[in-house]
Protein backbone atom coordinates (compact mmCIF):
# COMPACT_ATOMS: atom_id res chain seq x y z
CA UNK A 1 0.00 0.00 0.00
CA UNK A 2 1.39 3.44 -0.91
CA UNK A 3 2.01 6.30 1.24
CA UNK A 4 -1.31 7.89 -0.65
CA UNK A 5 -3.40 4.91 -0.08
CA UNK A 6 -2.63 4.86 3.37
CA UNK A 7 -3.79 8.36 4.68
CA UNK A 8 -6.82 7.83 2.69
CA UNK A 9 -7.46 4.83 4.62
CA UNK A 10 -7.23 6.97 7.66
CA UNK A 11 -8.75 9.70 6.58
CA UNK A 12 -11.88 7.35 5.64
CA UNK A 13 -11.55 5.73 9.12
CA UNK A 14 -11.85 9.50 10.80
CA UNK A 15 -15.13 10.27 9.11
CA UNK A 16 -15.83 6.92 9.80
CA UNK A 17 -15.64 7.05 13.54
CA UNK A 18 -17.32 10.20 13.23
CA UNK A 19 -20.02 8.62 12.12
CA UNK A 20 -20.36 5.78 14.63
CA UNK A 21 -22.42 7.77 17.29
CA UNK A 22 -25.81 7.32 17.45
CA UNK A 23 -25.54 11.34 19.23
CA UNK A 24 -23.59 12.27 15.95
CA UNK A 25 -25.75 10.50 13.22
CA UNK A 26 -28.94 12.41 15.58
CA UNK A 27 -27.10 16.46 14.85
CA UNK A 28 -25.98 15.61 11.56
CA UNK A 29 -29.68 14.62 10.32
CA UNK A 30 -31.00 17.58 12.54
CA UNK A 31 -28.55 19.88 10.44
CA UNK A 32 -29.50 18.59 7.16
CA UNK A 33 -32.19 21.05 6.10
CA UNK A 34 -30.37 24.42 7.50
CA UNK A 35 -27.95 25.88 9.82
CA UNK A 36 -28.70 25.02 13.56
CA UNK A 37 -27.32 27.05 16.50
CA UNK A 38 -26.78 25.11 19.53
CA UNK A 39 -28.94 26.38 21.47
CA UNK A 40 -31.68 24.77 18.92
CA UNK A 41 -29.30 21.49 19.18
CA UNK A 42 -29.40 20.52 22.90
CA UNK A 43 -33.23 20.38 23.09
CA UNK A 44 -33.55 18.29 20.00
CA UNK A 45 -30.72 15.74 21.78
CA UNK A 46 -32.24 15.54 25.40
CA UNK A 47 -28.48 15.55 26.42
CA UNK A 48 -26.34 18.34 28.27
CA UNK A 49 -24.71 21.45 26.17
CA UNK A 50 -21.19 20.43 26.63
CA UNK A 51 -22.05 16.68 25.77
CA UNK A 52 -23.37 18.03 22.55
CA UNK A 53 -20.58 20.49 21.96
CA UNK A 54 -18.30 18.24 22.38
CA UNK A 55 -19.51 15.63 19.77
CA UNK A 56 -19.86 19.01 17.27
CA UNK A 57 -16.23 19.54 18.30
CA UNK A 58 -15.33 15.90 16.58
CA UNK A 59 -18.01 16.65 13.13
CA UNK A 60 -16.22 20.05 12.75
CA UNK A 61 -12.43 18.06 13.22
CA UNK A 62 -13.65 15.21 11.18
CA UNK A 63 -15.02 17.95 8.30
CA UNK A 64 -18.20 17.00 8.38
CA UNK A 65 -19.85 20.85 10.00
CA UNK A 66 -18.50 23.59 9.77
CA UNK A 67 -18.84 26.59 12.59
CA UNK A 68 -19.86 30.49 11.87
CA UNK A 69 -20.46 32.53 14.48
CA UNK A 70 -23.25 35.34 14.54
CA UNK A 71 -23.05 37.30 17.35
CA UNK A 72 -23.40 35.36 20.89
CA UNK A 73 -24.50 32.01 18.54
CA UNK A 74 -22.50 29.00 17.20
CA UNK A 75 -24.48 28.26 13.91
CA UNK A 76 -23.74 24.70 12.29
CA UNK A 77 -24.12 23.55 9.05
CA UNK A 78 -23.37 20.83 6.86
CA UNK A 79 -20.14 21.20 5.27
CA UNK A 80 -21.14 18.52 2.24
CA UNK A 81 -24.14 17.32 1.74
CA UNK A 82 -22.69 14.40 -0.31
CA UNK A 83 -22.07 12.68 3.03
CA UNK A 84 -25.83 11.66 3.10
CA UNK A 85 -25.21 9.53 0.20
CA UNK A 86 -23.15 7.22 2.83
CA UNK A 87 -25.66 7.59 5.80
CA UNK A 88 -28.30 7.14 3.58
CA UNK A 89 -27.19 3.94 2.03
CA UNK A 90 -27.10 2.33 5.58
CA UNK A 91 -30.96 1.16 5.06
CA UNK A 92 -32.95 -1.51 6.81
CA UNK A 93 -32.47 -3.98 3.92
CA UNK A 94 -28.87 -4.13 4.50
CA UNK A 95 -29.30 -4.59 8.15
CA UNK A 96 -31.74 -7.28 7.39
CA UNK A 97 -29.26 -9.12 4.76
CA UNK A 98 -26.31 -8.63 7.12
CA UNK A 99 -28.01 -9.88 9.85
CA UNK A 100 -28.41 -13.25 7.56
CA UNK A 101 -25.06 -13.25 6.56
CA UNK A 102 -23.64 -13.02 10.23
CA UNK A 103 -26.48 -15.66 11.39
CA UNK A 104 -25.48 -18.02 8.49
CA UNK A 105 -21.59 -17.34 9.72
CA UNK A 106 -22.43 -18.53 13.08
CA UNK A 107 -24.13 -21.48 12.03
Amino acid sequence: MTMKEKKFTRFRAKIFKALSDPVRLQILQFLRSEEKCVCEIVPKLGIAQPLTSRHLKILKNSGLVKVRKDGNKRLYSITDPRIFKAIDSITLDLRQFLSKVIVENIV
